[in-house]
């Protein structure tokens, strides 16, 4: 033990392992006595502390190092005055720049956090202040200075509160889907402080999200707050959560749908001709929206509408990865199955999608992929196989 701490029990554990086992893996019992702990304060053991540093110390000379006196964690009534505090309007911004000091210190400070309830305080605040706005002012203007500074604030503690898995479905589900659609307009009209808060805080929350129905009945305004971040490019860490959200939900039709109309096809398209050939993880999740968006056939429409769709898609195959090839040639797959018209066909041999179907076929990317590409180049044998744009030394091999 280095910093052992008794529970209500009696029983001393040292306060990384009962920690773990109290807040984390939220068990409610001393695990020596089975008693149910009816106060989860942990306090510091300071006699066995000492008892063991002395230990370190006399054996210095064996090389164990006495290690320093741990700083004690924020204290439950410590935290409870500070939340009470906070409801004044006066001393609220002091009060969550304090709790925000508290969070950054330590991982027992925000597990203590966590239990006695500062995550649902904040969802709380945030909910309040977007409520205080009307409808009106919240779709067409920025919040006021104030209410931005403190939305800022309180979306920065919950991000680095590091929630529990139950922590984060608490809030998914908080008041009927109320925080959730608070984060919605946050997302519109927030500033990109708090924007970067609300994507990083989603992607954990829909990471743990169980309940389908919820994911299923997000509303349009949700992915035109995406689209919009990704298209004002705020940071690299705001579009990398922007697109493991808009995997995390796309996989249902509905949502495919509304991204779509929420214009995420040609931003996605975009962001791909103009990434850098380094970010090859930001292009495999760009390919695998597009893949889910592609689906539908509001999603291929919208691809075929950009003139570069089928180029950059094909371009990708066989030049960033495995998993990158797979989701390119998933897209071309989708197109040409169902949105195949004879100038579709026409400008995908003009382009050189064919030929690089065929080089798929002579390398090792996956057989799945390979399938998928020999499935394509079959369905549509009548319009290329006799081409003059395919080299000769390819037609040989043409699937039959």
């Amino acid at each position: 033990m280095k910093d052992p701490v008794t529970v209500s029990t009696g029983i001393t554990y040292d306060r990384e392992s009962i920690e773990k086992w109290l807040f984390s893996q939220k068990n409610d019992t001393c695990p020596v006595t089975k008693q149910v702990l009816v106060d989860s304060e942990l306090t510091p053991n300071v006699t066995l502390r000492r008892v063991i540093q002395s230990w370190c110390t006399l054996h210095s000379s064996d090389g164990v190092e006495r290690f320093p006196t741990p700083k004690a964690p924020v204290g439950k009534q410590q935290l409870l005055k500070l939340l009470n505090d906070a409801k004044s309007p006066q001393m609220q911004m002091k009060c969550l720049k304090r709790l925000r000091s508290i969070a950054a210190h330590s991982e027992s400070n925000r597990r203590c956090m966590e239990s006695f309830g500062v995550a649902e305080f904040l969802a709380s605040l945030i909910v309040e202040k977007i409520n205080e706005l009307s409808i009106g002012e919240v779709a067409d203007s920025i919040f006021d200075e104030l209410t931005t500074r403190r939305i800022d604030e309180a979306l920065s503690i919950l991000h680095h509160l590091q929630l529990s898995e139950t922590g984060l479905k608490y809030l998914m589900s908080y008041r009927n889907g109320e925080f959730l659609e608070s984060l919605t307009r946050i997302m519109q009209c927030g500033s990109y402080e708090s924007r970067t808060y609300v994507v990083m805080l989603l992607k954990s929350m829909l990471e743990v999200a169980s309940d389908t129905m919820q994911l299923i009945g997000l509303k349009y305004k949700f992915f035109t707050g995406l689209v919009q971040i990704l298209q004002d490019q705020i940071s690299q860490k705001a579009t990398k959560a922007t697109l493991k959200v808009l995997i995390s939900v796309c996989p249902w039709g509905r949502n495919r749908i509304k991204a779509v109309e929420s214009g995420a096809v040609p931003l996605l398209i975009n962001l791909l001709l103009n990434l850098d050939s380094s970010d090859k993880r930001d292009c495999e999740m760009i390919l695998i929206v597009l893949d889910f968006l592609c689906q539908c056939a509001e999603g291929r429409a919208e691809f075929l509408k950009h003139c570069a769709g089928l180029a950059i898609v094909s371009k990708k195959i066989l030049r960033i990865s495995q998993g990158a090839s797979e989701r390119a040639v998933r897209i071309l797959h989708s197109i040409s199955k169902f949105s195949a018209t004879p100038v579709v066909l026409q400008e995908m041999l003009q382009l050189g999608v064919v030929t690089k179907l065929y080089l798929v076929l002579q390398v090792d990317c996956g057989r799945q992929t390979k399938e998928r590409a020999k499935e394509i180049l079959k369905l549509h044998a009548k319009a290329w196989k006799n081409s003059s744009c395919i080299p000769n030394q390819l037609l040989v091999s043409y699937p039959s």
